[in-house]
């Protein structure tokens, strides 16, 4: 038996010289035979006429094509002579389900391509390709039916053994697939969109073609900055740039700036090649004393052929060429990174309208955010209308006369030092009185006055003696400065380093929280945010031609070019549910899906008998009219209300404190048991404005006593006052005529909603917050529980799902005396990025809790996703508001070239421009059509308990939103009663101690956080 040679020959890397038609390479045999046994597995191979070899490329002449041979053993294999028509069928795919294009299972650059399975015939290098079905094929279908095969395995191209190519003995499967790992992989599109409408429409989209050179390749390296001399401070974004950019000054022909990208950390990819090695780089910083020179590492990664996308687009490559597309990405983001201020995806101007100035040393800066895309029409940018409340470029004196309540001339800094060190403390600073680019962060004021100033100074050059000198002195004789406010401290930039604040000018680009603005500035940075949809997509179109937008010479020399028209889409309008209300009567839904419930009452008022009401306005508010009012309102919708068996009157001051909230409650729970029978159903708090407080009312009502609370603020309306206490109390305010498409037969569906709130951008310690809710009856699918519980700071992946997940089962089954057949689980808050983990971890987490033996329901799972940056605008323009109208829905030619995915705009807009939610099909044990699993989302957002309309998202993920709020709420409240070691509550205050998150056993299964 002869082999091919390895790595040589005329066939290049990794193949056989052939002979004569004669061998292939690694594993090929010239007309002999080859065979290995593994796990009493045979495979038989027969390497005739250039028969190719599994991890590499075949020899020259006549193909080799694996086939199965029917009647013998799973497993044996039989490369027959001369064969060409045959191909081996991979087993995800059923008999007689249509192959798509060849499809690379990987690639390994700079070695034989292909993983193994089929091998063209005649002359030339055989590509081993894996067939699976593309966008052109038959679709497999979405159910698994068949079990599962754990260790079946697709072979690795990079590990040129025949024994890694495996064939299961188990029935084919369909997708969900498991992949060679036993990983759970995204399931395909089952058909090839929805098709029901009630009437067509023409879209515009914020999505731009952007065509690529396929001849074109991407070079990617590996940066690595460091001082020259050993130092522990790491080096900032910012000045890694300046060294990069330096280098290329510096020696334009090997390091041509027009040619290269660079994200400021390790990555940089260039369009020519680029010297590898060491380099010294001198960055000059003016009077500074040099910190340089630095040493600039460049080490070549990989080869990235931008001919790959286009190759997953046809179906010939099976997973996304991620890091294609990260090249791509930085070389867009080149141009406009040089020109605006650089946040995230986001790119803003430098300079601000006088209308979006707040005059309080912030302003709202306008700009957009850009992502790169893969979807069924191609590569495209999606670019989309941004604005972020910054700081704006003040001197530090300037800022603090706009910033600080009282502050009008310098001498005020003494008088108001304690407000000056808040509104400064954390900001950075650039230094006026000397050439540098280095940003300082403040870490306070100085204790002295600047003229009190003083220190040992060092001459860094000769022989003269260390010296004690004041600031002033300092300055004027190394910088020719003379500091004119002698009499107010200094900033303090930490280690005994002091720089008067008239030399000090606050860096571009500090994000100023939009929590801390005022109601007056909320209000204007919103309306700044949210154009009407016709002014959105024309400034959008601007933005793609701008000089400074993504366009530019790096992205052209780098064969991509951005097309400037707007893409152009047909999309669906489906049709709105029939809904019902009390005594079985029908509700007609407007042009907007809105509808009344004048004249009407609810499906199920709940008698309100035993209630309290709490005065907090002292004595401001009419109780009287208001308590009449709202037993009108409840009336009129079927709620039969008594009288309060309880009415305390007190003041605002109330919400101070846990404390104070505790006695107050239990003082009214008190009174209520001797006035009457039972526990108290819900109190309903009067309040004249929102306070901080009411997380004080919420958490000792839901947590310590186990009451409902409702808290009114006088500029609300009394229907929807109605409609939340209602729901709270176990009533059913609307629902839907005909069952959920795709739930129809007699077998329980239960909805799952998941969400997790995380602390604040400048939180770094305190724990995520998980929230899991799920529906409680069938076939309403209106009534909800909840659970929640603190995670590790920033765990997006839900911890403790399977258990959450476990007890709502449970409690639906107490409920209902039986348990849910079906779950739909929809997941919020999770990127693209985390589909693998929501899939492998959280999935198999919640089937390793609630199946086992004799339960096994059909999951499907869903992520919804509310911030991405497509937007939809109508063609013509459209009507009042110019947004789609409710029910628009689009599953081609802007979603994902294979996966099961569509845009839903489940609500009317009224303001700005209508968001979608795109939502994501991950795993579907269920078989929903596309029409099917859009409708049921679709009429699900018309059961909220909360208003008259269908609300943006549906429910499962809404009310899972409000859940995590609540519990960050919780936090808030664990943290402050941390801090007071004398409150009878620091023993279990602890912010990761699952106590303070435990509902009280009266309420837990109520929908309290309506």
């Amino acid at each position: 038996m002869e082999r091919g040679r390895d790595n040589c020959g005329s066939g290049g890397s990794n193949r056989g010289r052939g002979g004569g038609g004669g061998g292939g390479g690694n594993r090929g045999d010239r007309g002999g035979n080859y065979q290995r046994h593994q796990h009493h597995q045979q495979g038989l191979y027969q390497g005739g006429g250039g028969g190719g070899r599994e991890g590499g490329d075949g020899g020259r002449g006549g193909g080799g094509v694996p086939t199965q041979i029917g009647g013998q053993q799973p497993g044996n294999c039989l490369v027959q002579k001369g064969q060409s028509g045959g191909a081996y069928r991979p087993p995800h795919l059923r008999s007689g389900q249509g192959l798509g294009p060849t499809r690379v299972l990987e690639t390994s650059e700079g070695s034989g391509r292909g993983g193994s399975v089929v091998g063209p015939a005649g002359g030339g290098s055989g590509l081993w390709t894996g067939r699976s079905w593309g966008p052109t094929s038959g679709p497999p279908q979405s159910q698994p039916q068949s079990p599962r095969v754990p260790d079946q395995t697709i072979p690795n191209p990079v590990i040129p053994d025949v024994q890694s190519l495996q064939i299961s003995e188990e029935k084919p499967q369909s997708t969900p697939l498991e992949s060679k790992e036993n990983r759970l992989m995204p399931i395909k599109r089952p058909d090839k969109g929805g098709k029901l409408t009630i009437r067509p429409i023409t879209l515009l989209i914020n999505h731009f073609c952007v065509t690529i050179n396929p001849e074109s390749t991407v070079l990617h390296y590996d940066v690595d900055i460091k001082p020259d001399m050993s130092a522990k401070k790491s080096i900032p974004k910012s000045d890694r740039r300046l060294i990069k950019d330096k280098l290329s000054s510096d020696d334009p022909t090997r390091f041509p700036q027009e040619m290269t990208a660079y994200d400021g950390e390790k990555n940089a990819f260039s369009a020519v090649l680029l010297p590898t090695g060491q380099f010294k780089v001198e960055l000059s910083r003016g009077d500074e004393m040099q910190s340089g020179p630095y040493l600039f590492t460049n080490k070549f990664v990989n080869e990235l052929k931008l001919s790959k996308l286009e190759d997953y687009l046809s179906g010939t490559l099976e997973c996304i060429p991620r890091n294609v597309l990260q090249g791509m990405d930085l070389a867009l983001k080149e141009n406009p990174g040089r020109h605006r201020i650089s946040i995230g995806r986001s790119f803003y101007s430098k300079e601000f309208r006088a209308a979006d100035d707040f005059h309080c040393g912030v302003a709202a800066f306008r700009g957009f955010e850009q992502s790169l895309m893969l979807t069924s029409q191609g590569l495209v940018l999606c670019l989309d209308y941004s604005v972020l409340a910054l700081r704006k470029q003040l001197s530090v004196i300037d800022f603090l006369k706009e910033h600080v309540q009282g502050f009008s001339q310098v001498s005020d800094v003494r008088l108001l030092k304690r407000e000056v060190t808040s509104a400064l403390k954390g900001l950075k600073v650039d230094v006026t009185h000397r050439v540098t680019t280095q940003k300082y962060p403040i870490a306070g004021l100085s204790s002295q006055n600047t003229q009190d100033i003083k220190f040992i100074f060092k001459v860094p050059k000769g022989n003269h003696p260390p010296r004690e000198i004041g600031l002033v002195e300092y300055f004027r004789e190394t910088y020719r400065k003379e500091i004119v406010y002698k009499d107010i401290p200094c900033l303090d930039f930490g280690r005994n380093n002091y720089v008067p604040m008239e030399f000090c000018v606050l860096a571009e680009g500090q994000i100023y929280p939009k929590d801390d603005l005022d109601r007056g500035r909320s209000l204007l940075l919103k309306k700044i945010s949210m154009p009407p949809p016709e002014e959105r997509k024309n400034t959008i179109c601007e933005i793609v031609r701008a000089e400074d937008g993504p366009c530019g010479d790096v992205t052209k020399n780098f064969g991509i070019e951005v097309q400037k028209t707007i893409t152009r889409e047909s999309g669906r309008v489906i049709k709105p549910p029939n809904l019902k209300v009390g005594k079985g009567e029908i509700v007609t839904v407007d042009k907007k899906c809105q509808w009344k419930l004048s004249g009407k009452s609810v499906v199920e008022g709940k008698p309100i008998e035993r209630w309290a009401l709490i005065d907090f306005s002292s004595d401001k508010l009419n109780s009287d009219a208001f308590i009449q009012n709202l037993k009108y309102k409840c009336k009129n919708l079927g709620i039969r209300v008594e009288e309060p068996v309880v009415c305390h009157f007190t003041g605002m001051h109330e919400f101070s404190s846990v404390v104070a909230i505790q006695k107050l409650l239990e003082s009214v729970v008190s009174q209520a048991k001797g006035k009457c029978e039972g526990r108290l159903q819900i109190i309903v708090c009067l309040m004249t404005e929102k306070n901080p407080g009411r997380k004080y009312l919420k958490w000792v009502s839901e947590t310590q006593i186990g009451v409902l609370t409702q808290c009114f603020c006088t500029d609300q309306y009394l229907a929807n006052l109605a409609l939340k206490i209602n729901a709270k109390l176990g009533g059913s305010n609307v629902e839907l005529i005909e069952r959920l498409p795709g739930t129809e037969g007699e077998e329980h569906v239960m909805f799952i909603g998941a969400d997790v709130n995380h602390p604040a951008a400048r939180n770094e310690t305190c724990p995520s917050i998980a929230a899991v809710v799920a529906t409680m009856n069938w076939p309403a699918a209106n009534r909800y529980a909840a659970r929640m519980c603190p995670q590790e700071h920033r765990k997006e992946k839900i911890l403790n799902f399977g258990n959450m997940c476990l007890d709502l089962v449970n409690t639906y089954a107490r409920l209902n005396k039986t348990r849910p057949k079906k779950v739909v689980i929809c997941r919020d808050g999770v990127s693209e990025g985390q589909f693998d983990m929501v899939l492998n971890e959280e999935l198999r987490d919640i089937k390793r809790a609630i199946c086992n033996e004799d339960y096994q329901p059909t999951i499907t799972l869903v992520i919804a996703q509310k911030r991405h940056p497509t937007r939809l605008f109508l063609d013509n323009g459209g009507g009042a508001s110019g947004n789609v109208p409710p029910g628009t829905v689009v599953d081609t030619t802007i979603v994902h070239p294979f996966e099961f995915d569509f845009y839903l705009c489940s609500h009317y807009g009224t303001i700005g421009t209508s968001k979608t939610t795109h939502y994501r099909v991950l795993w579907d044990e269920n078989n929903f059509t596309s029409d099917e699993l859009q409708e049921l989302i679709y009429h699900l957002c018309f059961t909220s308990a909360r208003c008259t309309k269908p609300v943006s998202i549906v429910p499962p993920v809404y009310y899972a939103d409000l859940v995590a709020f609540r519990g960050r709420e919780y936090q808030e409240v664990a943290m402050e009663l941390q801090s007071c070691p004398s409150s009878s509550y620091s023993v279990a205050a602890a912010s990761l101690d699952e106590r303070v998150y435990k509902l009280h056993r009266d309420i837990e299964n109520e929908m309290f956080f309506i």
